[in-house]
């Protein structure tokens, strides 16, 4: 067991039309969900990034989404699922996600890693589109 201090969030939007979005998307991760938003203008066509919550954030509402208030830990990690939650704004707002890893304590203490293998490496195959009418959650599973 160890205390959760830092959690980064690749996400890459696929390159395909009408891909971006200007939804909101969580990750879900040691009980609670956490808003996966920046300065910038996320999740357009083609956008990778990574989110840091906790030491060295860069995300909005660092303080509010920050995995050491209240002090979460690795045992808390592994006991709840990882997801990442995807919200239109409308009905008609999807978007098209290619890649997503989720690590907790990177290089740290308890160093977990999270993604979904059919999701994992690049392809057509491997795309995923979020929506109303298609789903609005992936579940990880830890590698």
């Amino acid at each position: 067991m160890a205390d959760i201090t830092k959690v980064t969030v690749q996400l890459w939007t696929a390159n395909d039309a009408e891909a971006g979005t200007n939804g909101f998307v969580y990750v879900g991760l040691a009980g609670r969900e956490f808003h996966v938003d920046s300065s910038r203008n996320d999740f357009e066509a083609n956008d990778n990034y990574t989110y840091i919550f906790g030491d060295g954030a860069n995300v909005l509402d660092a303080a509010r989404n920050d995995p050491r208030l209240p002090r979460l830990d690795t045992d808390d990690a592994d006991q709840y699922p990882v997801y990442l939650r995807f919200a239109g704004v409308d009905n008609d707002d999807n978007w098209c996600m290619e890649g997503l890893t989720v690590i907790v304590n990177p290089g740290g203490t308890g160093t977990r890693t999270y993604e979904n293998p059919r999701t994992a490496g690049t392809g057509a195959d491997r795309k995923i589109w979020f929506g109303k009418r298609f789903g609005e959650r992936l579940y990880l599973k830890r590698v």
